[in-house]
């Protein structure tokens, strides 16, 4: 976006844009208001702008709790998608509220990762975690790895730096299939292929997002939902189901 660009669409000047740039003007409120919104600017960082020019914070930030409203409608989208697995995630990945669907695929993960707060990526792919088990490990990985970067594009985190460089350097398991150029249709459709006792489960995955969210916390979760790649997915998953004591 040029400078005449942000110029018109946050109804200014590029002189006005020029002085506020070079610290020769001091913003207003509503034109920081106006540049975040055509900027795609993160709340979290609207509220930085603003202390930083002397304003208070635009955007409140409360725990999940204490948005009652927002995680009742989060938890009747988690149960109606069970039996499949689907959990919500902070801005790190850890996830806050969880369906608990299919504890079979965590079978053989490390307490130490299944201990709260988990992180959803460290778990997946973590040599101690169910790495060892995802057939397509390293296409996976590379899909993982796109999205954190896009992540990093947005806002610099130093948090999903290190996720970054920790998930680059897992080892690929000695049986994963081997990666095809991870490009074009499967960044958006790589499945993510599980080995279980009864078989080799695959899933595709959605995320959601609030997209009308004037709260901190619930501007930064996403929903993540998984479902059956194929016929012999639902079959094993009933075949889990079945088993007793299965929940």
């Amino acid at each position: 976006m040029t400078q005449t660009d942000l110029a018109l669409a946050a109804e200014s000047s590029t002189r006005h844009l020029s002085c506020l740039e070079t610290g020769r003007a001091q913003p207003s409120r509503e034109m920081i208001s106006r540049l975040a919104e055509n900027l795609n600017i993160p709340l979290r960082d609207r509220n930085t702008l603003m202390l930083a020019a002397g304003f208070a914070p635009a955007f409140r930030e409360r725990s999940v709790t204490e948005l009652e409203a927002a995680k009742n409608a989060i938890e009747r989208v988690l149960k109606a998608h069970l039996p499949y697995p689907a959990f919500a995630v902070d801005r790190h990945w850890n996830v806050i509220l969880s369906n608990s669907a299919l504890p079979q695929l965590y079978e053989g993960c490390s307490p130490e990762l299944l201990r709260p707060p988990v992180n959803s990526v460290r778990l997946v792919l973590h040599p101690t975690g169910i790495g060892p088990r995802i057939v397509n490990f390293a296409a996976w990985r590379a899909h993982t790895l796109h999205v954190l970067r896009q992540q990093l594009e947005v806002r610099v985190d130093p948090v999903i730096q290190d996720l970054v460089s920790e998930v680059a350097a897992y080892p690929v398991p000695a049986n994963s299939q081997a990666s095809d150029n991870f490009e074009g249709f499967q960044r958006l459709a790589t499945p993510l292929q599980i080995s279980t006792r009864l078989g080799t489960v695959s899933f595709l995955t959605t995320v959601t997002v609030f997209g009308t969210a004037s709260d901190v916390t619930l501007s930064e979760l996403a929903l993540e939902m998984l479902f059956p790649a194929d016929s012999e997915t639902i079959e094993i998953v009933n075949n889990i189901m079945a088993e007793p004591n299965s929940s």
